[in-house]
């Protein structure tokens, strides 16, 4: 269990939450959940309704979409937050992969804060245009592998 000073220093570290005053991080932090999932946990599965953003305290967790690995996220990161803006089922689905601990923010208590001080939704913007961006640089890499050419092999 984070202390309200601990929760407080690490919703601060957060990117999409960096830029944000104090006073506004300290109601945020007291209103996300803690939760603890055990190695091996799936914490949800690509298809199904989200409603909320998870915010990793410790541990790693696998995204993944069936048996393909997609990445792998550590302390600090956060993961779910599409499902909170599009009303679209999971993308993806997120395994712990050891003991994980985790904030969870739920849709409701966003747009509760986002009324509150709009400059949170400009950084979950930059986050996912930053995750769109990373996205199309590694399928950019992968068509550059298979449209290189077979060497041509002089007799």
């Amino acid at each position: 269990m984070l202390t309200s000073v601990e929760r407080l220093l690490f919703v601060r570290a957060v990117p999409i939450f960096k830029e944000l005053r104090d006073d506004f991080l300290v109601r945020l932090a007291s209103v996300m959940d803690e939760l603890s999932f055990p190695s091996k946990h799936t914490i949800f599965t690509e298809g199904q309704e989200g409603r909320s953003l998870y915010i990793l305290v410790s541990g790693t967790v696998r995204v993944h979409i069936g048996d393909r690995d997609l990445a792998q996220l550590k302390a600090g990161a956060c993961f779910g937050e599409m499902s909170l803006f599009d009303a679209e089922p999971r993308s993806a689905s997120i395994t712990a992969l050891e003991p994980c601990e985790c904030l969870m923010l739920t849709q409701m208590q966003l747009y509760d804060a986002i009324d509150e001080t709009p400059g949170i939704a400009v950084n979950i913007i930059r986050l996912l245009s930053r995750r769109i961006r990373e996205l199309n640089q590694k399928l950019n890499a992968k068509e550059v592998v298979l449209s290189v050419p077979d060497p041509v092999v002089i007799k």
